[in-house]
């Protein structure tokens, strides 16, 4: 399955693109056995791993919160981590602490069980931010960069936890992927439901780090919202409480599209605002439209997007198109888009919808490549 998907960071592979987030206090070890063993990733924690966020936790859950509280907090995940060593899904630790070099410790333990650290900068309980821990590092950035850096030195995959609008989105995400880390867990919190804009404004920021979509994925419509603006994985929280069979459902139904358009994740059209890599679904830039807004964040030209893409399809089936609206399948939308000029060709030439759009999403790999920049922070 994991090559089904082909979702590969540094170590781990993921089964697929669906993951349990963590919920303090909830997702332990038992509760990923019980709810969450159809997820490609599991997130367990958070965990406090010294003795200032143990003593915050405990404060905490004197207040009615669920936490993890532990006198050998190393110990704790540890036995944790063992008592997931017969699942077929990649385990991650969501941990909080006070220093950059108790974090290293736990990072120590995830590489030796092939597990992913997940740095919580994401809590915004007052008594975890007041320690300088949590949600309170986005406020730092030299700080959190700092701590991703010696993370980092342990080989670990690390995960970077962080919610929207909390500071600037886009500088934030930046500097979380400039610094080195290898996964952005991004929650999309927006004033009613999942921020898309938001998600979808951190994708085209970004070029390579991991990007899993967080926030009320009740579904696997919520689900493909977010892959159509870039999420590359999405994470179900307190969904899980209430239907355990949302991992199943989500993770069927996108192996479904998968298995029928091979891009699970494809995005939206530009237009219909879909992220950066909907430029390979866009048409010749000859009117006003918003492709040359989407252009603009990359420092390409008209001219230029044209000649990168026309030169891409030589020698390959999308230079056929004779029929279509501008002659090549070059600028073609779609293969779930209903079009019967495109279709002839694709049935003449005898290509497949999953064969057009495979070739689609190289495109769109191409095409960013050539990306003079990434997108501004006023975009």
């Amino acid at each position: 399955m994991s090559e089904f998907f082909d979702l590969n960071v540094g170590y781990v592979s993921f089964k697929n693109p669906v993951a349990l987030a963590s919920m303090a206090g909830i997702t332990d070890s038992e509760f990923a056995k019980k709810t969450a063993q159809d997820a490609g990733l599991i997130v367990i924690g958070g965990y406090n791993l010294d003795e200032e966020t143990n003593h915050a936790a405990k404060i905490m859950s004197g207040h009615g919160r669920k936490e993890f509280i532990s006198e050998e907090p190393m110990d704790l995940i540890e036995s944790e981590l063992l008592k997931l060593q017969d699942i077929n899904s990649v385990v991650a630790l969501n941990v909080r602490a006070v220093n950059a070099e108790t974090y290293m410790r736990a990072a120590l333990l995830a590489r030796k069980y092939n597990a992913v650290l997940e740095l919580d900068a994401h809590c915004r309980q007052p008594e975890i931010t007041s320690l300088g821990a949590g949600q309170e590092l986005v406020f730092d950035f030299g700080k959190l960069k700092g701590i991703i850096h010696k993370i980092k030195r342990t080989g670990v995959v690390l995960s970077v936890k962080v919610r929207s609008n909390v500071v600037n989105n886009l500088m934030l995400a930046q500097l979380i992927e400039e610094a080195g880390a290898d996964i952005l867990h991004f929650d999309a919190m927006g004033a009613q439901g999942s921020d898309l804009r938001s998600l979808k404004d951190v994708r085209d920021a970004t070029s390579k780090i991991f990007l899993i979509g967080n926030n009320s994925v009740h579904n696997f419509e919520d689900a493909q919202k977010m892959f159509g603006r870039g999420a590359d994985m999405v994470s179900v929280a307190r969904r899980a409480l209430e239907n355990p069979g949302i991992f199943n459902e989500i993770v069927s139904s996108t192996s479904a599209v998968q298995r029928q358009t091979g891009w699970y994740n494809a995005p939206k059209h530009i237009c219909g605002g879909g992220d950066l890599r909907g430029l390979t679904f866009c048409c010749l830039p000859v009117k006003p439209c918003v492709v040359h807004a989407a252009l603009k964040k990359i420092g390409m030209t008209a001219k230029e997007f044209a000649e990168i893409k026309l030169d891409f399809v030589k020698g390959t089936p999308l230079q056929y198109g004779e029929g279509t609206c501008f002659g090549t399948m070059a600028w073609c939308c779609k293969a779930t888009k209903p079009c019967f000029l495109r279709d002839n060709v694709l049935d003449a030439i005898g290509l497949s919808g999953v064969e057009y759009t495979l070739l689609k999403k190289r495109m769109a790999e191409h095409i960013l490549s050539h990306r003079k920049k990434l997108v501004s922070n006023d975009a």
